[in-house]
Formats: C-alpha cells, structure tokens, sequence
C-alpha cells in the first residue's frame, strides 16, 4: 500500500518562506499489526555486531632517485709564455705584463671582452639600505594596539606586579616582579617573594625563577650578559641573579651596608666590565655597588637640594650615558627631580639643579631617547616634559582622572610617550599632532596599572596591574614608524617652548627686581609721602621764602640721605643761591633756618611775614 500526498502550488511562490499555521488533526492512513508476520518472527539473542570508528588509512611508499656525488680538481699550471720569457724568473714576467699592457690592441680587446661580462658579475652590498629617505605615512591610519598574551601571577595568592623590564637586545623575555610597594605593606607570613622571567614563545609558564628572601621590587637585564639580573629587594638589600646558576640568587649585598629602607629603582652604568650599579631608596641615599665584590658599597651620596638638609626619598631613577656617563637623575617622594653629577668636584655640588612641579611621588623618569637634554616626569595627575636648562616645564598634559602611575618615552617614535594610570587605563600621547589629548587610550585592566615598560623596538608594550596580570600589546605601525621629518619638527617644537620658557623666567626676574627697588624706595618715604609731594612743598616753600624754585631747592637729598655739593646752589640764581646751598647742607634745620633770613638780606615785599608763618 502506497500512501503519499501531492503538494501543489504555482511557480511564483517557490523560493518565499513558508508561513506554518495551526490545524487540526486529519487521519491519512490506519494500519493494523499482521498477526501472521509476527508469528514468522524470530528473536535473535544474543546478537553480536562490529563497528569500526576509526577512518581508514592507506599506507604508500616511494623512494626517490639516490644521487651520486663525485669529487674532481683541476690542475692549472703555468703555460702560455712566449719562448723568450721564463715563466720562472718574476723579473722577466713583470717586463712582459708591462709590454703587453701598453699595446693598443690589447686595450681594445679588454675593452670589448668586458662589456661583454658587465653583468655576469655583480656585487650585492648587504648592508646597504634600499629605502634610505622613505618615510611611512599613517596620516589616515588611527591609532590602535592589540592584546597578545596575559602574564599571570604563577603564585596560589595574586600579588601586585611592581615592575616590568625587557631584555635590552629586543627579544621577546622580559621579567617580571611581583610585590607590593604601599606604604607599610609588609609581605605577609607564607606569601611568595619569587619573580619571574618569562618568554612569549612560551607565555603559559615562565622561563625562568627569581626566588630572593625578600620581595623583589624592580629588577633588569645586564646589558653585557642577559642571563645576569640585577635586583632590588623589599628589605633594602641588592641582589644578583644568574638564570644559569639556579632561582637563588648568587650574591646579595650585607644588610649594614644597605639601604634602611625598600629599593624602588636600580640602574646598570656603563663600564667595560658590566659590573657596576646604581640603586635609589625611600631612605635619602643613592648607593654604587660592584657586582663583583658586594660587600661593601663603592660610593654613597644623600638626595638632598642645592643648598638645603631635609633628605629627599627617591622612587625612580634615570640614567642614559648618551647625556654623560656620570650624570643621572632622581624622582623624589616630594615630587621633585633632582639633576645629579657624581663627578662634581664638590661633595656639595653633586645636585646641579631640581626641578619642582609634581604634587605627589615621581613614578616615571625618562630622557628622550633622540634629544637627551629633554626628560619626562609622570606623577600626581599629570605627566610633564622638561628643559634641563630651564626650571619650569615645557609642556604639561592636561589633569586625568586618576593618578598616574608610570610613564616612558617612545624609543622610535620622537614625539610619543605612554602613561599607565591608576584606573586601568593606558594612554598614547602624540605631540607631534596634539598636546591636549591622548592620541590612543586602552583599557588594559579593571585594576590599577602598577607597572610599565616597552621594547626597544618599540612595537610591544608590557602594562602590569594590581591582580598580578601582566598585559603585552602590539601596537600599530602609526605609533611605531616614525613620519616625515618628524624628528625635526619635534626638535624645533621643543627648542620653541624652551624659548619661550626662558623669556618668561628672564621677564619674572626683571619683575622682581623692579618690584624690589620699588619697594626700597617706598620704604625710604614716611607715612606714603611721594616725590611728588615732596616737590609741592618745596615750591610752596620757596614761593613764601620769596626764593626762585630751582634744581638747587629740591630737598630729594633728605629723602635718601646723601650729601649734595654745592653745584645744585650754583645752578640757582639771584640772592637765594647760598641759602639754598645751605638748606640742602643742612637738611634737619629746616624749621630755624628761615627766621634768620630776613637778618642776611632784603627779602621782598612781605617776605618776612611768610618766613616766619
């Protein structure tokens, strides 16, 4: 029995969605069970089946032609000589060669063979740069970073990162450290102080393990030996590292000669040995060390200002031996930069200049990487690019939000800088296009940005948060690849603003000096009498003294004091000369001097009168 059932419908409706509605039930078909179809079924028990899930594979060889290799020389001997040149005496070949090189013929025949072979053979300069002048333009292109990985916290309980560094050769380790830089945040009992170097190759466990007896607050890859790390502990000690060697480190300097307080930054200085140091702490001191005898330090010198005793605490250090081997810089507590030579001839001398502006802790302290005289702060709200010869700064950013918390130039770019903040946020500033807003601003975490650091190559960025992750961007080539003639434009921005800067100092200070003299001059005048004033009553004097008014009775001489001579009573004419001469001589006489007049000379019609009114 064959039950179907024909739908039909016009051709202009096919390809429309069909439209479902609701109908009743409808019997088509009803089939009963075949009792004799039952009867002639028989159960098979048991019952056993094979089913094969694995996909089928065919197996095929070949085997490819062997090749033969044979090893065969060529013997080249000396032939072709004419009979009367003996190819064994030098003498006689070298006279031959010079005959045969004068000979026109053969110029001609060289000249033709090697047009010839012109372009058989050609050098190729590896070195040489194809795209010398080429500048990339992402004029239309927006800024913008992408995540690559997430470093986290091996440790059970998540720490705070504290500070991230690359490895200087621009490869992809970095290291890691994790610790808590508040204010008497002690490492609980049982918590982890190890640190860790990681690889992107592999970013799923680290590389490497730093374990001190103290937390590790910043540590960094020696330049000379990337297997060698540098590090600054919670308890003021500093460490040294050697991933070869193991996770503990191999030297560590005596707790008597350390610092008293946590070290928050270290640097290494350029030597030829590699070996030597420079650490900063909270407790006012900046220590030198010599990684190959750490028992005792090479140098030490307290942060304290030109011409001040209050120590300063340091947070972050700078040194870039391209602005001099021995000059560096400290960002302070106070929100001071301290500008720092330690070959001054004087122990005092040592602080050549600070820098305040910051209301708060200084947490980024970078030089421009293609203007070494140019520096960036980043503290409180604000992040600043300063002049070492001027004592303000040159740009500042506008307030954020939230506190900064790190900050660093860009090593390709001249005029872009990042700032991590305190709200998760990671900003991009490009100065070459604008100065009043970040170019970029990612938010890299929910959490505060503890710690932040770029390569050399200054395409990835590491930003490490609170919860004990560590993010690493990419960032686009607009923020990488530098345009044209970028670098000149943003040295002329800043000699520009440097400029300004220093009229405006030049214009204070000749406020000042103004406002001095002008207050000495005040101050010399009673009750707020002015020369003016002065100058009406002498007038008034001389007019009922019946004197000519002159230079000769002016009586600016009892305003400051001085002695006149007798040339300004000799500029004044008539009889009142002398007693001119003799009122400026005698300045305190003032009230006795005119009732005598009249006994010396003739005054005018009613002279006497008013001399002695």
């Amino acid at each position: 029995m064959e039950i179907y059932y024909q739908y039909a419908r016009p051709r202009r409706q096919f390809g429309r969605h069909p439209r479902f509605v609701d109908e009743g039930a409808e019997m088509v078909a009803d089939i009963r069970p075949n009792e004799d179809h039952a009867r002639e079924c028989v159960p098979r028990n048991p019952v056993t089946t094979g089913a094969q899930c694995v996909p089928e594979m065919s197996e095929h060889e070949a085997n490819t032609l062997a090749l033969t290799y044979a090893h065969k020389a060529v013997s080249h001997t000396e032939g072709g000589w004419p009979k009367d040149v003996d190819h064994t005496e030098a003498e006689h070949t070298i006279r031959f060669r010079k005959k045969v090189e004068k000979d026109e013929d053969y110029i001609r025949t060289v000249v033709a063979l090697g047009a010839s072979i012109e372009g058989l053979n050609n050098a190729i300069d590896i070195y040489e740069e194809y795209f010398v002048g080429y500048a990339a333009d992402h004029s239309g292109e927006p800024p913008s970073a992408r995540s690559l990985t997430v470093l986290k916290d091996p440790a059970p309980a998540p720490r705070p990162v504290a500070h991230v560094a690359w490895l200087p050769d621009g490869g992809g380790r970095a290291v890691v450290c994790y610790g808590s830089t508040a204010f008497q945040a002690a490492p609980s009992p049982g918590v982890s102080t190890s640190s860790y170097v990681w690889d992107l190759a592999n970013p799923t466990a680290p590389d490497a393990e730093l374990a001190p007896s103290s937390a590790l607050l910043v540590s960094r890859f020696n330049a000379k030996d990337g297997a060698l790390l540098g590090g600054g502990q919670y308890n003021g000690q500093f460490a040294v590292f050697d991933t070869r060697k193991g996770a503990a480190p191999v030297d560590v300097t005596p707790m008597d000669v350390s610092h008293t307080d946590p070290i928050f930054d270290f640097a290494w200085l350029q030597s030829k040995s590699g070996a030597e140091a420079m650490s900063v702490s909270t407790d006012g001191s900046v220590l030198w060390w010599d990684i190959r005898k750490l028992s005792e330090a090479v140098e030490a010198m307290p942060l304290r200002e030109k011409g001040g005793d209050a120590l300063l605490g340091g947070v972050s250090l700078e040194y870039d031996p391209a602005a001099g081997p021995a000059k560096f810089m400290v960002g302070c507590e106070s929100g001071t930069v301290l500008s720092c030579n330690r070959k001054a001839k004087q122990p005092a001398d040592r602080v050549t200049a600070s820098y305040g502006g910051h209301h708060g802790p200084v947490y980024g302290l970078r030089r421009h990487p293609f203007f070494p005289k140019y520096f960036l702060s980043v503290g409180d709200w604000t992040a600043r690019i300063w002049n070492e010869d001027v004592r303000a700064p040159l740009l500042v950013t506008p307030h954020s939000r939230a506190y900064l918390t790190a900050g660093s130039w860009s090593p390709s770019r001249p005029g872009v800088f990042f700032t991590a903040h305190s709200d998760g946020l990671l900003s991009a500033w490009d100065v070459f296009h604008k100065h009043n807003a970040p170019s970029l601003t990612v938010q890299v975490s929910d959490q505060a940005l503890t710690a932040f650091a770029i390569q050399d190559g200054g395409g990835v960025v590491a930003a490490g948060s609170a919860d004990g992750r560590c993010a690493v961007l990419a960032l686009s080539a607009s923020l990488v690849e530098a345009g044209q003639n970028e670098k000149q434009g943003i040295g002329a921005m800043l000699e520009r603003e440097t400029l300004r800067e220093k009229n405006f100092e030049k214009a204070a200070k000749e406020a000042k000096v103004k406002a001095r003299r002008e207050a000495a001059r005040h101050s010399e005048l009673p009750d707020g009498v002015t020369d003016d004033d002065l100058a009406e009553l002498e007038d008034a004097f001389a007019a009922q003294a019946g004197l000519e008014p002159g230079p000769g009775v002016r009586l600016l001489a009892a305003r400051s004091g001085a002695r006149r001579g007798s040339a300004g009573g000799e500029q004044a004419g008539g009889g009142g000369a002398g007693d001119a001469q003799q009122l400026e001589q005698q300045p305190g006489q003032l009230q006795q001097q005119p009732q005598q007049q009249p006994q010396q000379q003739q005054p005018p019609q009613g002279g006497s009168t008013s001399a002695q009114h």
